[in-house]
């Protein structure tokens, strides 16, 4: 089992076997130590919040991309309903037109 104790326990214990000078150079460690775990974990969050921006970044990128690429589509595709479409009436008046001079 591992023996985890507090910094205040290390505090009592430094300062029962060696006095109080012993007891404040823990004391420092420990807040020194516990400084050294907050900073390292706010740049840890602050590089995995910079990654994930930039991911997002690419992710928008990419899906911008991709709706610019669905719109020409789209618009192509229109186009040739439309032309479709001029081409058959076109057709049809000309049918309706002979028939009327038949």
């Amino acid at each position: 089992m591992i023996d985890r104790s507090t910094i205040v326990q290390e505090v009592g214990q430094a300062f029962r076997d060696n006095g109080l000078a012993a007891a404040i150079t823990a004391l420092v460690g420990g807040c020194l130590a516990i400084a050294a775990t907050v900073t390292r974990k706010a740049f840890t969050n602050e590089a995995m919040l910079q990654r994930l921006d930039r991911e997002v970044t690419a992710e928008r990128e990419r899906i911008d991309k991709q709706r610019a690429e669905d719109r020409q589509a789209d618009a192509a595709r229109l186009a040739r309903i439309e032309t479709d479409i001029r081409a058959m009436r076109d057709v049809m008046f000309e049918a309706f037109q002979r028939g009327r001079t038949d």
